[in-house]
């Protein structure tokens, strides 16, 4: 069984990525893309727990909020590391609407964006298994942050007053 990091933590994982938009999966634990989502809603989740994907050009304003009730949780994909928008989205989630559960980022995204993508509001990391140990120490990279986010509303300047 692959392996994610989670919560700042290796654990098992047995969600797959599904990532054909015109099918249904044979079963539940799939991350299936937004559309197949807004298409199958309740067919995908008679099977059992299912999670939607947002692609890099899918905004979180296409949600509504029944939607990030019913989905297991939302993971935000990356087609290519220099592609930034699943930052933006992942704080539109948290910032704008108040979501509290589980932000996976799944594609291609490198350990070293991993500190930035928790302050973001991303949760869990989809990685290859054989860098997940390295990978842990990449959230440990700075001590200290000087812009607000997520995890650290105030800025420095504010904290130091």
């Amino acid at each position: 069984m692959p392996s994610i990091i989670k919560q700042g933590q290796i654990v098992e994982d047995n969600w797959q990525v599904w990532r054909d938009s015109d099918s249904l999966p044979d079963s539940a634990h799939v991350i299936v893309p937004l559309a197949l989502w807004q298409a199958q809603r309740d067919a995908l989740l008679a099977k059992g727990p299912v999670a939607l994907f947002l692609a890099s050009d899918e905004s979180p304003k296409a949600l509504s909020d029944d939607d990030l009730e019913k989905a297991a949780f939302i993971a935000v994909d990356f087609p290519k590391f220099m592609d930034g928008r699943g930052f933006s989205y992942a704080r539109e989630l948290r910032e704008q609407r108040h979501y509290q559960g589980e932000i996976r980022a799944i594609g291609d995204f490198m350990r070293d964006q991993l500190f930035y993508m928790q302050r973001c509001g991303f949760s869990s990391y989809a990685l290859p298994s054989e860098e997940l140990e390295a990978a842990l120490a990449s959230f440990n990279d700075f001590t200290e942050s000087y812009q607000p986010s997520i995890d650290q509303p105030r800025p420095l300047f504010r904290r130091r007053a």
